[in-house]
C-alpha cells in the first residue's frame, strides 16, 4: 500500500489536485466568513483571489517545474489562466445557486453547495493551462 501511495503521490496531476484541493478548501472556508460581512457574489470573487494565491504558492513548490520565470511574470500568467476560472467558477455558482436550485426545490446550504460544484469544476483545464502557459519553461 505504501508503494502506491507513493507513486500515487510522483504523478503531477495527482500533486495537483491535492494543492488545488487545499486552496479550494481556503476559498470555500474564505468565503464563508466574507458572506457575513459582504454579498455572497463578491464573496466569492473575493474568496477566489485568496484561494488562488494559495493555489500559486502550493503548485509553485510541490506541482510544476521551475519555468525559469521571475515570479512576477509566472504570478501574472497563473492570473490569467485562472481570470477564465474565476469565470466558470462564478458562474456555474451563481447560476447553480440563484436559477437551477430554486427551480427544483434544493435549498439545504444551496450556496455552499453552487460554490463546491462551481470551485471544482474547472480543473482540468486549469491543469493544463498552467503546465503549457504558466508554468511551461522558457524565460
Amino acid at each position: 500500500m505504501n508503494g502506491r501511495f507513493t507513486a500515487l503521490i510522483h504523478q503531477p496531476f495527482v500533486r495537483f489536485a491535492v494543492s488545488g484541493g487545499i486552496a479550494a478548501a481556503t476559498n470555500i472556508l474564505s468565503r464563508l466568513a466574507l458572506s457575513q460581512i459582504t454579498s455572497y457574489s463578491v464573496a466569492i470573487v473575493l474568496a477566489y483571489l485568496i484561494g488562488m494565491t494559495t493555489a500559486y504558492v502550493l503548485m509553485k513548490i510541490f506541482v510544476f517545474e521551475q519555468s525559469g520565470r521571475r515570479v512576477h511574470s509566472e504570478y501574472v500568467r497563473f492570473g490569467l489562466v485562472n481570470l477564465v476560472a474565476l469565470a466558470q467558477v462564478w458562474g456555474v455558482s451563481v447560476v447553480l445557486a440563484r436559477f437551477v436550485f430554486p427551480a427544483i426545490s434544493f435549498e439545504t446550504h444551496a450556496e455552499t453547495v453552487a460554490h463546491i460544484i462551481g470551485v471544482l469544476s474547472p480543473i482540468a483545464t486549469s491543469y493544463f493551462m498552467h503546465k503549457h502557459f504558466t508554468f511551461a519553461g522558457g524565460a
